[in-house]
């Protein structure tokens, strides 16, 4: 068996020497080193020497194992390196490389971005809820009448189930005022979905964000100095904002927010709707609650919602909203962060 073992360190070195690509020298592995190969064929007749011979053979086949061992390494090592200088034989370092294309987010996630950092600097908290809504969270919560034309199915995404793409993220507010109870001040971004003819100025799809501040004794005042500091750190210190009346059915009293800054050309821009929450909000969220944790009576609260892709329209002058979904890079190259 020691004559079998010197016979099989020589063939296996001399094969593994020979071997001349990674392939072959994977089949020299399997037939010396593999489940059935010969070193452990030759392993598994140890059992047929004698008690004083055993130790001695093992150390050996150890020996020869370890040397076949070694040698594939080294030969596998240097083929890998043949290999990858065969790869690159015909390659010229002195040549100029390609330029790597380096992307930046989108401006409306930009924009999101900033307002978030903005609210939250001011105490707001995120909030999120799913695009697919009940048509309760949508419209009965917020005090919105079954004629109104909102839920008309020319104007909402419905399912067929019932179901609907939320036209508005007031429905985070709901939700969130169902499961806690105040003071409550958060912030709520997300898409909307609303059957808009998409033209210039309108798209099928856009996305929101929108606060709550529910707490005993806020006040409209709260409400305008909240609005004022997030348009001012949007659209810098020099902003001024005007509150004219509007009707929301879910806020009381309810205000259009206009804008003018010098980033907006100094003219007058209508830019948000927002409001005292209505009472009858409460009342809904309480029904649904089982207390009187939001109690008209003892709690008050103002909201807020700015459509952020009229934000960036107005921001960059844009002329056409239909940019800013269109992923044409020539585009989008303009908004570097």
């Amino acid at each position: 068996m020691e004559a079998d073992l010197n016979r099989i360190q020589s063939e296996a070195l001399a094969e593994t020497h020979a071997a001349g690509d990674l392939r072959a020298l994977e089949s020299v592995r399997v037939k010396y080193l593999g489940r059935s190969g010969d070193i452990p064929r030759l392993s598994e007749g140890m059992k047929s020497l004698s008690k004083e011979e055993r130790p001695r053979f093992g150390r050996l086949l150890n020996e020869v194992r370890t040397a076949v061992t070694a040698a594939l390494d080294v030969r596998a090592a240097a083929l890998e390196s043949e290999r990858d200088a065969a790869s690159l034989a015909g390659l010229d370092p002195t040549l100029p490389g390609n330029h790597a294309f380096r992307g930046t987010l989108h401006p409306l996630t930009q924009l999101q971005d900033r307002a978030i950092q903005i609210l939250r600097h001011m105490g707001f908290v995120l909030a999120d809820g799913p695009d697919i809504e009940t048509e309760w969270h949508c419209f009965d919560a917020l005090n919105t009448p079954p004629d109104h034309p909102a839920r008309n199915e020319g104007d909402t995404f419905y399912l067929p189930d019932g179901r609907l793409l939320r036209s508005q993220t007031s429905t985070v507010q709901i939700r969130t005022m169902c499961a806690q109870r105040p003071p409550l001040r958060i912030i709520a971004p997300g898409a909307c979905y609303r059957r808009d003819e998409v033209d210039a100025t309108h798209l099928s799809q856009f996305n929101q964000i929108e606060g709550l501040y529910v707490d005993e004794n806020v006040s409209l005042a709260d409400l305008k100095s909240a609005v004022e500091m997030f348009v001012r750190g949007i659209f810098g210190e020099d902003a001024e904002i005007r509150l004219r009346p509007h009707f929301f059915p879910f806020t009381e009293p309810s205000y259009e927010v206009d804008v003018r800054a010098a980033a907006l050309g100094g003219k007058w821009l209508e830019m948000a709707g927002c409001g005292m929450v209505d009472p009858a909000v409460f009342e809904r969220v309480n029904e649904v609650r089982g207390d009187d944790a939001y109690d008209p009576e003892r709690v008050t609260g103002f909201a807020f919602g700015f459509g952020l892709d009229r934000l960036a329209m107005c921001m960059s002058a844009l002329p056409d909203i239909r940019l800013l979904i269109e992923n044409d890079l020539r585009f989008l190259a303009q908004f570097p962060r």
